[in-house]
């Protein structure tokens, strides 16, 4: 046996932990169920240790914020700048990005979106990623050559669609999805994708799921 786990001030966990099991509260029941007293009781730890790592569960809550933060606007928007031979495949890296829960965590972006229906702070912080992840959006249009008005509706198109995917909790299937993304590409960009981009695309996610 760990012999920190004997000291007698016994066993704190750790940040990350104390982290984790905020996010799968967050995620399966939503910001109620962020509770200290559940979570030292899930992680099997005594709640003064919760203390060792943040001050009071607001600041768990804003770590949590954070994470969200990491977890879905900066993928995003780095997905905006990836290099592409074509603006179609510019826009098939956006789509991937919201593909994959390694790049965009669609679950906990559903959690942050109903917390905020309760908080305003919340809310303003949403408004505020939103604002950012358009922003990059009509960026990376206005690159392939649109005009500032299309490149805002276009980016409005994009992004409104990905977030009522996530809004809806949709159920389509990955290769459903698949079948659909070069028409979505040729809505968004005014350009079809190529066979060998879409062939390249789906070979990224054939095997997973939708999320």
């Amino acid at each position: 046996m760990d012999d920190k786990a004997t000291s007698p001030s016994g066993w704190r966990g750790s940040r990350d932990g104390w982290l984790e099991a905020g996010y799968r509260a967050l995620i399966d029941g939503g910001v109620d169920a962020v509770k200290i007293m559940p979570l030292a009781k899930h992680l099997g730890l005594s709640r003064t240790s919760f203390y060792w790592f943040f001050q009071d569960r607001e600041a768990l809550l804003a770590a949590l914020l954070d994470g969200w933060h990491a977890r879905t606007t900066l993928p995003l928007i780095a997905a905006t700048r990836h290099y592409a031979e074509t603006q179609a495949e510019a826009m098939l890296n956006v789509i991937g990005c919201f593909l994959s829960a390694d790049t965009f965590d669609s679950r906990l972006e559903f959690a942050i979106r109903s917390w905020a229906l309760q908080d305003p702070a919340v809310a303003d912080r949403v408004s505020a990623a939103d604002a950012r992840r358009l922003d990059a959006l009509r960026d990376m249009l206005m690159s392939w050559g649109h005009d500032p008005m299309a490149a805002d509706v276009r980016a409005r198109t994009v992004y409104l669609v990905q977030i009522g995917y996530i809004s809806m909790q949709s159920s389509e299937d990955l290769q459903t999805r698949l079948t659909r993304i070069p028409s979505y590409v040729a809505i968004y960009t005014g350009t079809p994708p190529q066979p060998r981009e879409i062939a390249r695309f789906n070979a990224r996610f054939q095997g997973g799921g939708a999320p």
